[in-house]
Order: structure tokens, then sequence, then C-alpha cells
């Protein structure tokens, strides 16, 4: 009775993070929790998870939990990647990938799927797909965080070639979902005219969904790297109208990372930015100079710039760049 008991709270309870008592049993390929029935001992389980490093990225992409959305979380072209497992993956232009990053992104989508949980969404219909077959290689990955919580859509790199997102957005969104907000990450189609489609089409399915995905819709955040980056700002800029989108409100703020954007206006929304001084792709100050001309037209901004950081850091662990994310959090709560 106490094992079915067990079998029923795992599936229940432990996947769908309610609060058990819960920590690592080791790094990434399993976890242990406390459960206990009303009035009984708690009883230490040992749970196992699908994937650890040395996993090979097509277990990944062809699990059936995820459908036909598996395939997405690497890039479709793979010719900007390499590496046969978890551990191995490379992408073109980025450095200082973590594996262990990367492992806890495809296990929480793996147990959150396999609980019931929406974790990916189609942002165009099937005759929208049909029409155009390259509609069918986008998406929005979903990262839930506490209810009734604002929202950010992360938005990856991959110099408009490919959708670099295992470093640039999927990270990026798990972390966010860890501090409570509600995040998207972007799978668009390369080409900088494409991605800001699916961009103002992606936050228009958000606004229409919002009740469905329990978001506040308010001061919504726009986060992206390098290409990524760019189109976060071309939305703040332009509106989603500029690009077949909805007439919907400015973003709260914009964060940006390792990007050589220079365009800004009158009107833009309050900017963070940070970028690596070792950065041989986009220089750092024409960042710092973009930032500050907004700040003399009275836009909120923050600027970060390390030192021997090259192109492509993402969440920066175990670099100078570690905790950025944090600020970034902090300076769009500010705009709150």
């Amino acid at each position: 009775m106490k094992r079915r008991w067990i079998a029923a709270v795992l599936a229940a309870c432990c996947l769908a993070g309610c609060g058990a008592a819960f920590s690592a049993a080791s790094e990434y390929d399993a976890a242990s929790i406390q459960v206990a029935p009303m009035g009984e001992e708690p009883v230490q389980v040992t749970v196992s998870r699908p994937f650890t490093q040395d996993s090979r990225i097509e277990e990944v992409t062809s699990d059936p939990v995820f459908g036909d959305s598996g395939r997405l979380l690497f890039p479709v072209d793979e010719w900007y990647m390499s590496g046969d497992t978890l551990g191995q993956l490379q992408l073109t232009w980025y450095s200082h990938i973590d594996p262990a990053e990367t492992v806890e992104i495809v296990n929480t989508l793996h147990e959150r799927a396999a609980n019931g949980e929406t974790v990916f969404y189609d942002i165009y219909t099937d005759e929208e797909k049909t029409a155009d077959p390259a509609k069918a290689d986008t998406g929005l990955f979903f990262f839930k965080g506490e209810p009734g919580a604002r929202f950010a859509v992360c938005n990856a790199g991959g110099g408009f070639a490919y959708v670099g997102a295992m470093q640039d957005s999927l990270p990026h969104a798990l972390e966010l979902s860890r501090r409570g907000y509600n995040a998207f990450a972007l799978i668009y189609r390369p080409g900088a005219q494409t991605a800001c489609e699916d961009l103002a089409r992606a936050i228009g399915f958000i606004f229409e969904h919002a009740d469905a995905l329990e978001v506040d819709t308010s001061c919504y955040s726009l986060w992206g790297g390098s290409a990524g980056g760019r189109m976060a700002a071309w939305l703040g800029t332009y509106g989603p109208t500029a690009f077949g989108g909805d007439d919907l409100p400015q973003p709260g703020a914009i964060v940006m990372q390792y990007t050589g954007h220079s365009e800004y206006s009158e009107a833009d929304p309050p900017t963070f930015a940070c970028v690596g001084e070792a950065d041989g792709i986009a220089s750092w100050r024409t960042m710092q100079r973009r930032l500050q001309a907004m700040s003399a037209l009275g836009i909120p901004t923050e600027f970060h710039h390390y030192p021997g950081l090259p192109h492509g850091f993402g969440l920066g662990t175990g670099t100078v760049a570690e905790g950025w994310l944090d600020q970034a959090v902090a300076f769009w709560e500010a705009q709150m």
C-alpha cells in the first residue's frame, strides 16, 4: 500500500514541484525526495531522471514525451552544432556552454511534460505552417513560474543563421522560472525579418492566451543574446505592429547580451546590457555608446562589460560575468 502511495505522490506531486523536500542525490541523474502520508513518518525516495551528460542528443530529440518539439531544442540545421552527447554539445559562435545546465533543462522539461504540463506551444496554425513550411520550425518552450507572475520572452542568437537556444535562451528561461517568473524561449525562423515576425507573433500569442497561461502581461520583458538581442531591441523600438503583430503595450524592459546593435529611439524601453571585453564579434564599446545615448534621453539603462570574456557566454557560470542574470532581473523589477 505504501509503495503504491509513493508512486502516486511521485507522479502527481514530485514532478509538479509541490511542497515536498527535494535535494540532489547526484549531479543531475537522480534526486532525493521526502514524502509522507498524512500522519505518518516521511519516507526518503530516490527519483531517477532520464538524461545525464552521457545521454545522446538524439535520445532527447526523439523522446516521445516531447512529441515533435524535441527536435527544436537543438539547432534544426545540425551544421551549427557538434557533439553526440549532452555533455559534448558545442554551438557555433558560443563559449562557456555548461553541460550541467543543458542536462537540467532537458530533465526539467521532460519531468513537466511527463506530468501532463504543456511545455511547448505552437505560435502558428496548421494552415499557416502548410502555407509556409518553415513555420513548422517555430514555437515557444514554456517554463512556468508562479501563477499570475509577469512573463519574459528569451531569444537566442545564432547570427540569424540558426537558433542557439540551448545556450542562449533555454537556460535563461529556466533560471527566470526559478525566480518565479513565467519564461518563454522562442524558436524562430532564421533571418532578421522572419525572426522579428516570429517574436511579434509570440508576444501576441502570449497576450491572447494570458488567462490560460496564467501570466501577467504588464511590464513584460524581452531578453536576447547576440542576434536575439537585436530582435529584442527592434521589437522594443518599433513594436510588434512593425513586424505584422498586434498593437500591444511596449515591454517594460529589454535585456541584451553581446550584440553590436546601435539603433535606438527616444521611445525605447529601459534597457540592460552586458558584453565581454574580449568579444571579437560584438564590441562592448558599441553597446556602451548606445546605452549612454539612451541614458542621455532619460531612458533607464544599466551596462556591464567583463574583462577577458569572449562572445556567447550565456549565463556566464564560472566566469567573471556570473550573477549578471540576477542584476538583470533586479533592473527589470525596478521598472515594475
